[in-house]
């Protein structure tokens, strides 16, 4: 990537300000490049692929041709066109060649060749494509990473088309040869400093691009500087446009949970103040939402109706379990029925002081505790409960009544199974009934339930 925006910056400067007296390093330069490039074509031919509608690459060396050759194979070659190589020895023989027509005439060729070595900037798909690669397989995780490359790519973009535009604004006049009403006369630049030249030709490039007429209060003075004023209006736009189109994008693609999670607070503040809640009422129901949501929206059920069975009750098993498996009831079942209560498991969350169930009030789910900490209290016991911990479970076998008030302590997370759910469940699983009902029968008398 480093070489290619080298090229696209250095190819016009060469052109436009150079005057054929790059210097040998620069040569150099060119002729690496060049090898650089064909280089890279050559092993296109054997590198493999990924498709957009597949995540498995394509190792084979007879689709890997037939894919590069309809894609980027001709602007890879034309952008690999070894330009540097011409330029390199025929710079060597306009410098030793003593015949003034054939220095004349070499001069000229010089002068289309490095013209013709414009093409070379149909190496800027290398850059698109980089840019387009990693934003591939970056994932959700690196939504950062992603976002930085973007804003990179956005800014490398805007940074050519200015950089080209200034060239272009000292390099036509160059070729008509300075006429006397040109910019370069007119700012006396004749015998400037390339520097100089090049800032002189980005400030009247960006003047026209963002519309100013500071740096260009002239108007043109034939109709070449004028067809050049008006590209760079053009390209002006253009930038504009594609600026605020990324920049919308990127503000609306960036962290989209967040945003919803924004938006249905907002919906909510309108609707706690429509109904005139209580101030502490208020409050409660925001901490309830940043507790259960923390800052980001999301649908769990959407989430597992999209997936498949098998991956829900991998999701459920590595979420719920091991809280499963500290239940004496659940302990020692077949693998097949916990996966079958798994799904039926719903998450819930609980503040500080929320009362979860009380005594003596009809029971339809059981608890278990993923994080948090509770308090189970009657009249004559108390007895805390916290991570890994359950309650509830001869409700969900019997739909009796608790027999404790359970208080939340500290905000607490967990899952609970309903009556309905569970029964249902039962009713594939009859050997497992049996056994169940022979449980509720032998502890019926043993210990608190709540």
């Amino acid at each position: 990537m480093a070489i290619t925006f080298l090229n696209l910056i250095g190819i016009p400067m060469e052109i436009a300000f150079l005057e054929g007296d790059s210097g040998l390093g620069w040569e150099g330069f060119n002729v690496f490049s060049d090898t650089l490039f064909l280089i890279d074509v050559a092993l296109n031919f054997r590198m493999g692929i990924i498709r957009e509608d597949s995540e498995v690459a394509i190792l084979d060396i007879k689709q890997i041709r037939v894919s590069y050759l309809r894609t980027w194979f001709i602007p890879d070659v034309i952008a690999a066109f070894p330009i540097g190589y011409i330029l390199f020895f025929a710079d060597l023989q306009y410098h030793s060649d003593d015949s003034p027509s054939k220095t004349n005439r070499m001069m000229r060729i010089l002068m289309f060749v490095r013209i013709l070595s414009l093409i070379r900037l149909v190496r800027v798909s290398r850059l698109v494509r980089f840019f387009n690669e990693v934003e591939k397989v970056s994932n959700a995780n690196l939504e950062v990473v992603r976002l930085f490359f973007r804003i990179l790519s956005l800014f490398m973009m805007i940074f050519l088309l200015c950089h080209w535009n200034g060239c272009i604004q000292y390099f036509v006049p160059m070729l008509e040869e300075f006429p006397s009403d040109c910019w370069v006369r007119k700012e006396n630049l004749m015998n400037a400093t390339v520097s100089v030249k090049y800032s002189w030709g980005v400030f009247r490039a960006l003047s026209q691009m963002i519309a100013l007429s500071y740096g260009s209060m002239d108007a043109p003075t034939n109709y070449v500087e004028l067809w050049i004023v008006m590209v760079s209006m053009v390209s002006g736009c253009l930038m504009y446009t594609v600026l605020v189109a990324n920049a919308t994008t990127m503000i609306v693609n960036t962290d989209p949970t967040a945003k919803e999670y924004k938006s249905k607070m907002s919906r909510l503040e309108h609707y706690m103040t429509f109904m005139k809640l209580p101030p502490e009422l208020q409050l409660r129901i925001n901490s309830y939402y940043q507790a259960r949501y923390g800052g980001k929206w999301f649908d769990e059920n959407d989430v597992m109706d999209t997936v498949s069975t098998a991956l829900k009750e991998q999701i459920l098993t590595a979420m719920c379990s091991r809280l499963l498996r500290k239940v004496p009831m659940f302990q020692s079942q077949d693998v097949n029925f916990i996966n079958a209560v798994l799904v039926k498991l719903k998450y819930e969350v609980f503040q500080e002081g929320d009362v979860i169930v009380r005594q003596h009030a009809p029971g339809d789910r059981m608890f278990f505790i993923d994080h948090g900490q509770v308090l189970v209290e009657t009249e004559t016991f108390e007895k805390e409960l916290c991570d890994g911990d359950y309650f509830g479970e001869t409700c969900v076998l019997t739909k009796g009544k608790h027999l404790a008030t359970v208080r939340v302590l500290m905000d607490c997370q967990c899952f609970s199974l309903s009556w309905d759910g569970f029964h249902k469940t039962l009713e594939g699983f009859p050997d497992v009934r049996k056994d169940l009902e022979k449980m509720v029968q032998l502890n019926s008398d043993d210990g608190l339930h709540v």
